[in-house]
């Protein structure tokens, strides 16, 4: 008897009639990635994008070797810019080096290291 239900080809009773509990887990989790880290993850990169666009001369960033520095000039590609860290010390450095705006005054910043 049961190599003819074998040789009729019907499915077996009890089997899963629909792939939806089958997929619905996976879309769980998808959703919980995607709102735990993908999307927090975009914003932040949103943020720095605009913040390294708005850059201005004059204003005091840190860079991503830990630099804190006034920008002096743009370069013409505006890819570069020229940093002053010291009296009579300006370095070049890219613009996707620039980590965040700097808070406070680079004096206050300079007084608090040492």
């Amino acid at each position: 008897m049961g190599i003819a239900w074998a040789q009729q080809g019907t499915a077996p009773e009890g089997g899963p009639t629909s792939i939806l509990p089958v997929l619905l887990p996976s879309v769980l989790i998808f959703l919980v990635f995607y709102f735990l880290m993908i999307r927090p993850q975009k914003k932040k990169q949103q943020e720095q994008k605009d913040m390294l666009t708005n850059l201005k001369t004059g204003d005091q960033i840190v860079t991503t070797g830990g630099l804190y520095g006034t920008i002096v000039k743009f370069s013409g590609d505006s890819n570069r810019v020229k940093l002053k860290i010291a009296d009579n010390v300006t370095i070049e450095i890219a613009r996707s080096a620039i980590t965040e705006k700097a808070t406070g005054t680079t004096e206050a910043i300079k007084d608090k290291g040492e």
